[in-house]
């Protein structure tokens, strides 16, 4: 007897229909799997044989044979248990083939015939609802994660036997609501930049960077704040739209990162790997490509601290996308595409002892500060927006800020607010363009949006000639100038918004190590 099962994969952060046939025929006993499978989708003849077993069903001597199908496309993962396991039961005569018509199922099986939860269930019932399923049967532990997508009945399982009781009517069982526009973190902001003492300029960066997601990086000796100002850079990002929400959702799906408590990611990420981090770690990879660190920071930040110490390879794996904000990992099996639309935060000592240029206290000679600071290609810093040197806290300035007590500076909250009109401004000014912050101008919007006057022009131009700039280092220029004009509400960009922006380029560890 001939049956098939609706089911899925996921190909990059999107998911695909598969279909599992199953055919139950006289001959030999045997379990057969093809299709294109990895090995633990081969290993599941046995985990089904298994389960069916220990839920009291009696597999009969026949020659069982299953398709995954499309048989182009690689699959893996153990989402397939459940659906060749009700495809058998089908065949045996358990379930009726007409109960499976508009029904998807994944899962993983215990040995016991617990039905476990599996990674990719987002965009996987995502997929069906585009397709025209009506119901989704997922791992109970995995419900929240599946019933954020509308219109489509998700009923969660945790064993074979409910399986088969909900197939014989799905509608009387009713699926656990999740109402995303009033979706609230668990957990408050432990951080605030009201506990940053002194580095006023350094705040002023940070608010702009924020403002049109810009590239920023801070050079300066240790203790002066690099590390704390770049942890709190997402308190003072806007709030996620539902749409940024889902996406960063499927993403965290997709890795294995979301939680039964925590279906839908509404806080802006903060990743910050470890400097020993590989390259396929960073930007995805693996047999089957999964998302690497620049698309788990998608719409949040992506913190590099000590920058010098990652290794020159991986930075340089950085460049595309940062640029492009999306990433292509081709493998044999096909080619799989990753947002990376972060905003990048980088750290790093002038020199491997901290204090350089500063000779009272550094030791280094000038080939060893050139050599550490030769890690960082200049194409890579090219795609910096916004430099700033942080001058170390003297002794008298934490005094100072201690004596104040409760006199703390400038909160997160009021950060925030001018970096959200900021971002209001640009939305309205952009929303026929298809992009949501300065940051992604292109060349031609540049020309467009970033004029300037006479006066403008000439200063651009001094300082292109003395700055050694590049057409990339000119047109972030006029990227960051237009997010401070936004800061400061005008339309127009004048020389003030165009000068400091130029002072953000103006610091260059370039010329250090020359």
């Amino acid at each position: 007897m001939f049956c098939r099962v609706h089911s899925g994969a996921v190909h990059g952060i999107e998911g695909i229909r598969i279909e599992v046939e199953v055919d139950l025929s006289d001959g030999l006993p045997s379990l057969s799997m093809v299709g294109m499978l990895s090995s633990e989708i081969k290993e599941s003849s046995e985990r089904v044989r298994t389960a069916l077993k220990n839920s009291c069903f009696k597999i009969p001597p026949k020659r069982i044979t299953v398709n995954l199908s499309p048989a182009n496309i690689r699959k893996q993962g153990t989402l397939y248990d459940l659906p060749i396991a009700v495809g058998i039961l089908t065949g045996m005569g358990y379930i009726k083939a007409a109960c499976l018509e508009q029904i998807l199922i994944l899962g993983e099986l215990s040995l016991d015939g617990k039905v476990n939860p599996v990674k990719g269930v987002l965009p996987i019932v995502y997929a069906a609802r585009e397709t025209g399923i009506s119901c989704c049967i997922i791992p109970k532990k995995n419900r929240k994660e599946g019933a954020l997508v509308e219109q489509i009945q998700v009923i969660g399982v945790s064993s074979l036997e409910e399986v088969l009781q909900v197939l014989k009517d799905p509608q009387q069982f009713c699926q656990e609501k999740i109402e995303k526009s009033k979706w609230e973190p668990t957990d408050q902001e432990k951080v605030d930049f009201s506990e940053v003492n002194g580095q006023e300029a350094l705040k002023r960066a940070v608010q702009v960077a924020a403002a049109g997601m810009h590239n920023f990086l801070m050079v300066g000796p240790p203790g002066s704040g690099k590390t704390m100002i770049a942890r709190r850079i997402p308190t003072i990002l806007p709030p996620m739209t539902l749409e940024e929400s889902i996406e960063v959702t499927k993403i965290y799906s997709v890795a294995g990162l979301l939680s039964d408590q925590n279906p839908l990611i509404v806080k802006r990420p903060f990743r910050a790997p470890h400097h020993t981090i590989s390259a396929s770690s960073l930007v995805g990879g693996g047999r089957i490509p999964k998302p690497g660190e620049v698309s788990l920071s998608n719409y949040g930040v992506l913190f590099l601290d000590e920058l010098p110490e990652f290794s020159k390879t991986v930075l340089e794996v950085l460049r595309q996308p940062m640029e492009d904000r999306k990433v292509m990992v081709s493998r044999v099996y096909g080619s799989y595409e990753f947002p990376t639309n972060f905003m990048l935060v980088a750290a790093l000592n002038p020199c491997s002892c901290g204090y350089y240029p500063d000779r009272n206290r550094c030791n280094c000679k000038v080939t060893e500060v050139s050599r550490y600071l030769g890690r960082i290609s200049r194409p890579l810093l090219d795609r910096i927006d916004i430099c700033m040197e942080v001058s170390g806290m003297e002794y008298a300035d934490i005094r100072s800020a201690e004596r104040k007590g409760k006199q703390k500076g400038e909160d997160s909250a009021v950060m925030r607010e001018r970096v959200i009109q900021a971002r209001e401004r640009q939305r309205v000014r952009y929303q026929k363009e298809g992009i949501i912050t300065n940051s992604g101008l292109s060349a031609s919007q540049i020309q467009q949006y970033c004029k300037l006057d006479k006066k403008g022009e000439k200063l651009l131009e001094q300082a292109f000639t003395h700055l050694r700039l590049t057409a990339r280092g000119y047109h972030r220029i006029l990227k960051v100038a237009r997010t401070i004009a936004d800061l400061d509400g005008e339309e127009k960009i004048l020389v003030r918004h165009l000068s400091e922006a130029i002072c953000y380029r103006s610091t260059n560890i370039s010329e250090w190590r020359e």
